[in-house]
């Protein structure tokens, strides 16, 4: 049984949206954790970062709350098969929820509208098929913020203030590597791009966490639509408080395409909708369908498995599985 949670989703999404698109503006980099993590098994140092990052969010979470939610009723076999889809359709289809829908969406992305559509398509056909009655109906919705939300709330300020410092020394002149009177200043910048990852990404962790979203099981049940009795429109919640700011956001921020603390402007700005974009769609939505778990929620609870001593089994043959998935594609 779910329990609606609209204010937290909404807050949650805000919070997501905020490490997505300041990521963009300080590194100039898109927010996917598939990408962070394919890239991370491939020796990436920035991409590893960023892992970390959300594993530790994941850890503090654990340290304010406890343990966390569990993997759904699935067997072993469908947990692996899930995570090995999820794997592979995000390695093809380069990108997954937050890539995609979070990050994609609000930049009104051709690509991930297509991919975004045919993946949610796909889960929710998938959801009904194999979980047709998994889920009771739901409880009435919760309005409130417990001890906890509020903790998550004042915990989110700490990365955000991190990222405000970040580029206000990247626009001061002595943080400027071509300054004569910072000779090390371009030494600086590489160093301050990983601290912007950790940041933004422990940021994302405890955003994920207060939407309630790092439930598989709420995901489960968003996926099976209002005409189900189980169905939690957290979700939508959550997607209400994040894209609408993360178009202003990057609408304010996209024609400067210049990263505040160096390196390459890695946003994409076009983009033709192929079949390994469809592919990967499908095979991403089938995974996602199966067991409710995208990378995001599993590195997460993860992290919060990790400190808390709750049985972490299940999250890691789902992270090897999309670890396996990954590799199996260039």
């Amino acid at each position: 049984m779910s329990t609606p949670t609209p204010l937290t989703s909404v807050l949650g999404g805000i919070g997501l949206s905020l490490p997505v698109y300041s990521l963009m503006i300080l590194n100039g980099n898109v927010f996917g954790i598939s990408g962070f993590v394919h890239r991370a098994v491939r020796g990436n140092k920035e991409a590893m970062i960023a892992t970390i990052g959300l594993i530790t969010g994941g850890v503090i979470v654990g340290a304010i709350e406890g343990k966390g939610p569990e993997t759904s009723s699935l067997s072993l076999p469908g947990l692996l098969l899930s995570g090995f889809l999820v794997g592979l359709g995000t390695k093809l289809s380069n990108g997954c929820t937050s890539g995609h829908m979070l990050a994609g969406l609000s930049r009104f992305s051709k690509r991930s509208i297509a991919a975004t559509a045919i993946f949610f398509c796909t889960a929710v056909a998938t959801t009904k098929l194999l979980h047709p009655r998994t889920y009771l109906p739901t409880n009435l919705p919760d309005y409130s913020l417990n001890t906890t939300d509020k903790t998550l709330l004042m915990t989110q300020t700490i990365p955000l203030l991190i990222s405000v410092l970040l580029y206000s020394y990247a626009s001061m002149s002595y943080f400027n590597p071509d300054h004569h009177t910072n000779p090390k200043g371009r030494e600086l910048r590489p160093v301050a791009r990983l601290i912007a990852l950790m940041s933004t990404t422990v940021e994302f962790a405890l955003a994920l966490r207060l939407s309630n979203l790092a439930d598989p099981k709420k995901v489960t049940a968003f996926l099976l639509l209002p005409s189900h009795p189980a169905f939690d429109p957290s979700l939508a919640f959550l997607a209400i408080g994040a894209l609408p700011l993360g178009a202003v956001l990057y609408h304010l921020f996209r024609n400067s395409e210049q990263a505040a603390l160096g390196g390459p402007w890695a946003i994409p700005k076009a983009g033709h909708v192929d079949s390994r974009l469809v592919l990967g769609s499908v095979l991403f939505g089938i995974g996602w369908g199966t067991s409710g778990l995208c990378p995001g929620p599993a590195v997460i609870n993860l992290g919060r498995a990790l400190s808390t001593g709750s049985p972490l089994a299940n999250w890691l043959y789902w992270s090897c599985a999309f670890v396996i998935g990954g590799l199996c594609v260039n």
